[in-house]
């Protein structure tokens, strides 16, 4: 099986309602799109294409090859048509893999069978063909192999990325309840920073909207932080194909870029952890870092983006508290960012309502199965707007 040079289907999956994101990077970067969907994109192409997204996409999660769509009414089925592949050609008889599934089948009531059904075609095939049983497991360092089966429908794929995309390996101090990496760029990217204008982020956190920021607007994509990939152990690769698309990473990246970013929290952990993993991402002298409440973060005058990310209340107890911290909020955007637009990424619609401004738009997100809503306010010179529809 050629699958570096020979194309087919790609599916690239993402978080639900990250698509519209996804679409714009996978066009960025020359990719013809011939199907959308809520939670992910599909094309056609390589594995050699594959490797390109996979070390350029910072809203996606994993990048499927397909190998091989049947007919498989059950069980006994899918095994047979499985082991008829010939995996020898794509996985090391002396290696290791695993299998990741995706299944909605009425002979299947946990996928953990039907992954068992695949690794044992899989490596029936290479004992029989090599002599020699390769070793399988759970973790997904190695070659994987993901089983996407509904009905009767059934289609195996090689996953080209491995550990999911949507974590972006710079983040070695996750901090307090951090935001997803490939939520926060989609985030940055819904409120279409300039990336010449400042973005300020008070309640910053684990500093992953500011990091995220930093990365979009000097072009630093995430495969520069991360050396392990699916793709890396299917039989066939070429390591020089990798490492030259890793070194057009390097170059394109922006040097000489213009802007400020503000980045605040209250905590002087938080304000540690988000330093250490801005100097993780190489993006620590980008931003600036202070220990501060909120309200007296500094916003340079102008035009900007401000940026909240602010606790929902899910805990008994701290609603009420965070209602005066909500309202505070509006107050702060209102009187001291004039000319921005503010944004506040809440899954706490009656929150919301405590801002006091009335939001010009609201972008659905999730936050894991949390629905979201990023909140956008038009900071306009002059009186105070109630928001009474949020």
């Amino acid at each position: 099986m050629q699958v570096f040079h020979n194309k087919s289907k790609i599916i690239i999956t993402c978080n639900k309602r990250l698509s519209p994101y996804l679409q714009q990077e996978v066009q960025a970067l020359g990719f013809e799109i011939v199907r959308s969907f809520s939670t992910g994109v599909e094309l056609f192409g390589t594995v050699n294409d594959c490797i390109k997204l996979n070390l350029n996409l910072r809203c996606a999660s994993q990048i499927l090859y397909s190998l091989k769509a049947f007919i498989a009414e059950n069980p006994a089925r899918l095994y047979k048509e499985l082991l008829e592949m010939e995996w020898e050609e794509l996985i090391d008889f002396s290696a290791y893999f695993s299998v990741t599934s995706n299944v909605d089948n009425q002979f299947i009531t946990t996928p953990l069978f039907a992954n068992l059904k695949v690794k044992d075609a899989i490596v029936d095939r290479i004992k029989d063909k090599k002599g020699i049983r390769p070793n399988t497991g759970s973790e997904l360092n190695k070659a994987v192999v993901h089983l996407y089966w509904k009905d009767d429908q059934a289609e195996i794929y090689l996953d080209t990325s491995g550990e999911t995309l949507a974590k972006h390996g710079y983040r070695k101090h996750p901090g307090k309840a951090p935001m997803l990496e490939a939520l926060a760029a989609a985030t940055v990217m819904a409120t279409q920073w300039d990336a010449k204008s400042p973005f300020i982020n008070p309640m910053c956190g684990s500093g992953t909207l500011a990091i995220e920021a930093a990365l979009l607007a000097t072009n630093r994509s995430p495969g520069l932080y991360r050396m392990n990939y699916g793709f890396m152990h299917v039989l066939g690769y070429e390591e020089e194909v990798f490492f030259a698309a890793r070194r057009e990473l390097k170059d394109q990246v922006l040097k000489n870029a213009e802007f400020k970013i503000i980045a605040s929290d209250i905590s002087p952990d938080a304000i540690d952890i988000a330093q250490k993993n801005a100097k993780t991402a190489g993006v620590d002298h980008l931003i600036e870092f202070m220990v501060c409440d909120f309200a007296d973060t500094p916003v340079p005058e102008g035009a900007g983006v401000l940026m909240f990310n602010p606790a929902y209340g899910e805990r008994l107890g701290v609603h009420t508290l965070l209602e005066a911290t909500y309202k505070r909020m509006g107050d702060f955007m209102k009187q001291k960012a004039k000319g921005y637009r503010g944004y506040i990424f809440t899954g706490n619609p009656d929150l919301a309502k405590k801002i006091g401004l009335k939001a010009s738009r609201r972008i659905e997100f999730y936050n894991g199965k949390l629905d979201c809503r990023l909140l956008e306010y038009e900071l306009y010179d002059g009186t105070r707007r109630t928001d009474q529809d949020l």
